[in-house]
């Protein structure tokens, strides 16, 4: 009962916030924007999609290498190909997660060893992407005038960054019973573990690239997605409110991050002295962009050996 009400009300939180963010939106003016160009922004950004999935594919496998779940390549492309169209489905922005980490533990890695390199992998993602935007203040400062605006993303970044800085000091603590209590044993390890991979001179280097090449491939997708319907935004602009925003989709308030995405990239908008609608227009198009690379997602898990296994499951329990 607790799940289903969770569940309600992330989708009234997704139905409520999108109602408001879309009554700015002029959908005629936006379907005339469109052209055979914009198709060819929309493939670019779907194909770059894919490459972001392949970049988080190669930071998991060094992750999961140290969890003692070895990943090979085509195996992990598929599990994350598969979480993408779960991301779109499941009640939460981080539902592919969840499904990642059941195909890995049923690929023979084990549940804990699953759930820590799933774990580890989003925390250092988490991570990053607050070290981003500090780096990206002084320019932030530039361009959102509005003080209300400068503190909301101040704070945003500085709960993510004390956050993620207080998970890797847990690792680094002596105490025992840390890693005793069962309330901070698991934690712990993964703490230890995203300590050992990050400040790694072998994986170090490989995982601060990885990582940020992530979020760099979120902010070059956006930009596919601003051409597409030729919107009054420069790059460096996308650049610096891309990542904040992508901050905060990723609390699992909502489905798929939707309503909680386009609210968010409006008010950012404002803030920044651009037309909001233009912020709604645009986050639209890039879930559409997840969407559509989650429904290939679905086809992937559709045809994919896992899925004719667990169909298989209840015959030959039957049998």
């Amino acid at each position: 009962m607790r799940r289903i009400l969770l569940s309600a009300a992330k989708i009234l939180i997704s139905a409520a916030l999108l109602y408001l963010a879309l009554r700015k939106v002029d959908f005629y003016e936006l379907a005339s924007r469109f052209n055979v160009a914009s198709l060819g922004w929309i493939g670019l950004a779907i194909a770059v999609s894919f490459l972001q999935i392949f970049v988080g594919v190669l930071r998991w496998r060094e992750i999961s290498a140290e969890c003692g779940a070895p990943l090979g390549t085509a195996q992990a492309m598929r599990y994350n190909v598969i979480g993408t169209f779960f991301n779109q489905t499941l009640p939460s922005s981080i539902g592919g997660d969840a499904v990642r980490l059941w195909l890995l533990a049923r690929a023979g890695a084990g549940w804990r060893a699953a759930t820590y390199s799933i774990f580890v992998d989003r925390a250092i993602g988490l991570i990053a992407l607050a070290v981003i935007i500090v780096a990206s203040l002084p320019w932030s400062y530039r361009l959102i005038s509005d003080p209300h605006g400068r503190s909301a993303l101040l704070f945003v970044d500085l709960a993510a960054l004390a956050g993620g800085t207080g998970f890797l000091i847990l690792g680094r603590l002596p105490w025992p019973w840390l890693k005793r209590w069962w309330g901070t044993h698991h934690l712990h390890a993964c703490s230890v573990i995203a300590n050992r991979v990050i400040f790694s001179r072998q994986r170090g280097p490989k995982i601060a690239v990885l990582s940020s090449l992530v979020h760099v491939l979120t902010i070059v997708i956006a930009w596919c997605v601003v051409q597409s319907i030729a919107a009054p935004v420069v790059f460096g602009q996308i650049f610096q409110l891309i990542p904040p925003v992508m901050l905060i989709t990723m609390l699992p308030i909502s489905i798929a991050g939707w309503g909680v995405r386009e609210a968010t990239m409006g008010l950012a908008f404002g803030y920044a002295g651009l037309v909001t609608s233009e912020g709604v227009n645009i986050s639209l198009l890039f879930g559409a962009v997840s969407f559509i690379v989650g429904a290939c997602g679905g086809l992937v898990w559709i045809f994919s050996a896992e899925k004719a296994a667990q169909g298989a499951a209840p015959i030959e329990a039957s049998e």
